[in-house]
C-alpha cells in the first residue's frame, strides 16, 4: 500500500460522513445555530469545503473550484470571495445560507473529485515537498493533506452532532439522581 492509496481512504470516508450530516434537512434546518451561537450545518460543511479547497488549490498550484467553477458567484454569500471561514465572528457564521442540502452537496462533491483525483496522482517522494514555509518546521505535503483531512472529519463530525441536535430538537436536561 502506498501514501496516496492510505490519502485516498482517509480522504474516502469524507463523502459518507457528510451526506450523512445534511441527509434529511431542509434548508431553513441547514442554517439553524444550535444554541443560537455555534456553527450552523450549512457553515460546517462550506466551512470544510472551502479548506479543502483552498489548501489543494495552494499545494498543487490550481485555481479553487470555488472561484473556477463559478460556486462563488452562484452563492453570492456576504463575504469576501476567498473567504474560507477561518476566525469567523458569530456574525460572520451567521451570513452562510444555502437554498437546499444539494447546493452544499454539489460544491463539496466538486472539491473532492479534485482533491481524490490529485492525491491518486501523488507519489511518496511528492509527499515531501514543501507547501509552507511560514511554519517552523516548514509543512510538507503530506502534513498539508494530513492536516487538512482531519479537519475536515472533525468539522463533519461537528455537522453531524449539530443535525442530531436540531432533529432532536432541545434537551430536558440532566435528569435528577434517584
Amino acid at each position: 500500500m502506498t501514501s496516496a492509496d492510505v490519502l485516498t481512504e482517509a480522504y474516502g470516508r469524507l463523502p459518507d460522513l457528510v451526506r450523512r450530516a445534511v441527509d434529511g434537512l431542509e434548508a431553513d434546518q441547514l442554517s439553524i445555530r444550535p444554541g443560537g451561537t455555534a456553527n450552523s450545518v450549512a457553515w460546517l460543511i462550506w466551512h470544510l469545503s472551502r479548506v479543502e479547497d483552498s489548501h489543494f488549490a495552494e499545494a498543487f498550484g490550481h485555481e479553487e473550484v470555488w472561484l473556477a467553477h463559478g460556486y462563488a458567484d452562484r452563492w453570492a454569500l456576504e463575504l469576501d470571495r476567498d473567504d474560507t471561514g477561518y476566525g469567523h465572528s458569530p456574525d460572520q457564521v451567521g451570513t452562510v445560507r444555502v437554498g437546499s442540502a444539494q447546493q452544499l452537496l454539489d460544491y463539496f462533491d466538486a472539491v473532492h473529485q479534485l482533491a481524490q483525483s490529485l492525491i491518486a496522482g501523488l507519489a511518496d517522494e511528492d509527499l515531501q515537498r514543501v507547501v509552507d514555509e511560514h511554519w517552523d518546521p516548514p509543512v510538507t505535503l503530506l502534513v498539508r493533506l494530513v492536516s487538512v483531512v482531519d479537519d475536515a472529519v472533525q468539522h463533519a463530525g461537528q455537522a453531524a452532532y449539530a443535525r442530531g441536535m436540531i432533529l432532536e430538537g432541545p434537551s430536558p436536561g440532566p435528569s435528577a439522581a434517584p
